[in-house]
């Protein structure tokens, strides 16, 4: 048995060292290529919830024709975000079962996961169009659920980038880089503090240009006090945390801040930049690509980060080890279905959405903050929990 999947093990190392790019996408044993395939499947299903969404309605006279949509007007629109959103999680639900708990690349599972293009792709196809045979009443239980799981997805993005800060301070700080590393260091916290003033400040002058803009200021002034005390607490002598994680922190908080007064309607005083977008321009479309792509990016970069999620590390790693976990990663795009569909109905299954926009709305708007504010109380968590925690257990033992 061992001979027979060591040997199956360098034939499958051998088609992806001498064979092309295409050889391996057809014989499906290439896992890294196979991650590029899934992001694409998601940014179509992307794509296709956003012409739903704003151009559904010139479609509805032939949609008319479908039971569960006849004499209605919103069998499309958002409703019509939510089906193929559907249809998507639906599909990497499946995937998920499918290749959950695969440890070795000469699992069958493996197979299945990196290859079957042609039957996949017919899947997720035939799951999308019968979303749309689906009474609404099972698709707008579907939008609540959806608020969960994209909240799901919200927190484990949250803690794969604090995963990584955290990594990338211990990697720079370890005894075989800190010297070589300290300049490098001090000058990309720097960078990350003066981006992070200069964000506050421009965010000021742009949405709270009035003394009346009260909640404005409250977001923008919050978000600085947030920044002080993540500093101040990773100086503090017992964290000794250094400036870099807190400054990058910054970057991630202001960065969310700015998010969530971007979502703030349009038409409120206090946001200038959303009533200019009211205009449909070459800017607004550049904007709403961007932002798209970002969702894809995002959620495939999360999907490969397995590591930060797994309680037990495994002693020795060996070459026939799959490279990331597959399971995790067909959930994250799972939850990242959920994820998008909220994003392109502004989190409200009542709310509608100009063309060309994205997570706009105050629920989008209070998503974001308390997005923001659970990002800082993680982060400090995972500064004091090991002082805390050794304080017990020497309470304990004393």
């Amino acid at each position: 048995m061992e001979c027979g999947t060591s040997s199956r093990s360098e034939r499958h190392a051998a088609i992806i060292k001498d064979a092309s790019w295409f050889s391996q996408f057809r014989n499906g044993c290439n896992p890294w290529m196979a991650r590029y395939v899934y992001a694409l499947i998601f940014l179509f299903a992307n794509l296709l919830a956003w012409a739903a969404r704003d151009y559904g309605h010139g479609a509805l006279s032939e949609m008319e024709r479908l039971r569960v949509c006849a004499g209605k007007s919103n069998c499309l629109g958002a409703e019509g975000v939510l089906r193929v959103s559907l249809g998507c999680f639906v599909f990497f639900m499946i995937m998920f079962v499918s290749t959950v708990g695969t440890s070795k690349l000469w699992d069958p599972r493996d197979a299945w996961h990196s290859g079957w293009w042609f039957a996949k792709i017919v899947l997720w196809i035939a799951l999308t169009i019968l979303t749309f045979f689906i009474p609404s009443t099972i698709i707008r239980l579907y939008g609540e659920i959806a608020h969960f799981g994209a909240g799901v997805f919200l927190l484990i993005q949250l803690i794969s980038i604090i995963s990584f800060i955290t990594w990338l301070n211990d990697c720079c700080l370890s005894d075989e880089r800190a010297e070589r590393c300290h300049i490098h260091v001090m000058l990309i916290a720097t960078a990350a503090y003066v981006i992070c003033i200069v964000g506050i400040i421009l965010m000021y002058i742009w949405y709270a240009p009035e003394a009346s803009c009260l909640l404005n200021i409250f977001f923008i002034t919050w978000t600085l006090v947030l920044l002080q005390l993540m500093t101040s607490i990773s100086l503090h002598p017992k964290v000794n945390g250094g400036f870099l994680t807190p400054g990058l922190m910054g970057l991630y908080v202001v960065f969310l801040c700015w998010c969530a007064i971007r979502s703030e309607p349009a038409g409120e005083s206090c946001n200038k930049k959303a009533e200019a977008s009211k205009r449909t321009d070459w800017l607004t479309i550049i904007s709403f690509v961007v932002a798209l792509l970002t969702i894809v990016i995002a959620t495939f970069s999360t999907g490969i980060d397995s590591q930060c999620f797994q309680f037990r590390k495994s002693e020795k790693e060996s070459e026939d080890d799959v490279p990331y976990g597959y399971g995790f990663f067909h959930f994250v795009f799972a939850t990242g279905a959920m994820y998008f569909a909220m994003l392109l109905i502004g989190w409200n299954t009542h709310h509608a959405i100009r063309k060309w926009t994205i997570d706009v709305g105050w629920t989008s708007t209070w998503v974001r903050v308390v997005n923001e504010w659970l990002a800082v109380c993680v982060y400090l968590w995972m500064l004091v929990a090991p002082i805390i925690l050794k304080w017990r257990q020497n309470a304990e033992a004393t």
